[in-house]
């Protein structure tokens, strides 16, 4: 009896092989796709545009869009299903993922899903692409409802994000609950009253304001480069204990975006001076007339985060480096 394993037939050999070459090439392929970063992708996707993608997509790094922030537009007419061919489109959806914390990614897209699916989902956002991919001066924004995101492998130097950045969600309809049942960002709101619970008397009438700035594009989040007489109170004005609070909102808030985004925001914060943050509540926004304020921000002279929840979520924030004297 033979023990002898059974000889491989030709046709079998080349078989084996051919499975073992493509298995390594789509275990190489899939590697290298989860190490790319969005800025490598954004790369790849200009290499991939036709002259036509690349006059209707492509524009001068001056071009006055490229730092554009708003709560519900479009960079360009254009949407991504109509100018962008499905493979093209998954890259793009590849750079949006990347932008944010594996941690809370799926928030992200449980919220983008939702506000966008009225007018066709993800391929109804646009893009644009200011400068040369690759280069040493590029930019990548992509834009939507409730969505303002951008990829500048930090082009724009001393800028966080690559400029002013905005996300938001109606999680149950435009008028939302006290309570925001089901709002991707409701938590950041949870966290901050966290601190105006911790603060005594004197300090909530610093913190507790009349009427929020208004949304109005960019100069929502138009830095004052002032350390004092800002809205709200001065961390100056609070206990170790009521800082870490704070440090803990700052936290949540940054928790949706990759790494490198978190720590440029918070090397920014630190060099502007972390007693140099002010926190306002506003408690003529008040959804449910609950005392659980709905808007509130934080602001410092290079940075402002203004939360809006009411009647639903918006966030717009900003931060860059210490402007030198």
């Amino acid at each position: 009896m033979n023990t002898h394993p059974t000889s491989l037939s030709r046709r079998e050999m080349i078989t084996r092989g051919v499975q073992a070459v493509t298995a390594g090439f789509l275990g190489s392929a899939l590697a290298e796709t989860k190490a790319a970063s969005s800025e490598t992708l954004v790369q790849q996707l200009y290499g991939s545009m036709d002259e036509a993608q690349r006059k209707t997509l492509c524009f001068a790094w001056s071009d006055p869009r490229r730092l554009k922030v708003d709560n519900n537009w479009h960079i360009t007419p254009q949407k991504i299903r109509d100018v962008l061919k499905p493979d093209q489109q998954e890259l793009v959806r590849e750079i949006f993922d990347k932008l944010h914390s594996d941690e809370y990614k799926s928030e992200v897209w449980r919220q983008f899903d939702h506000d966008n699916k009225g007018d066709g989902g993800f391929g109804s956002a646009s893009i644009a692409l200011f400068g040369e991919p690759g280069t040493s001066q590029f930019e990548f924004v992509l834009t939507g409802r409730h969505c303002t995101r951008r990829c500048d492998g930090d082009s724009e130097k001393g800028v966080a994000f690559g400029g002013p950045i905005f996300y938001g969600h109606a999680a149950q309809g435009f008028n939302e609950k006290p309570d925001h049942p089901g709002n991707a960002y409701w938590y950041q709101a949870k966290r901050a009253n966290e601190v105006f619970q911790a603060l005594d008397g004197k300090q909530r009438d610093l913190a507790l304001l009349g009427e929020s700035r208004d949304e109005d594009g960019n100069d929502t989040v138009k830095l004052t480069g002032k350390t004092k007489g800002l809205e709200g109170i001065p961390l100056t004005e609070l206990s170790a204990d009521q800082k870490d609070l704070v440090k803990k909102v700052i936290a949540d808030l940054l928790k949706p975006f990759r790494q490198s985004e978190r720590e440029e925001s918070m090397k920014y914060i630190e060099a502007g001076g972390f007693d140099n943050l002010h926190m306002a509540f506003f408690k003529n926004q008040d959804v449910g007339k609950d005392g659980v304020w709905d808007v509130w921000q934080i602001e410092g002279p290079n940075m402002v985060w203004f939360f809006r929840g009411d009647p639903h979520v918006h966030c717009w924030a900003h931060i860059r480096a210490p402007q030198k004297a």
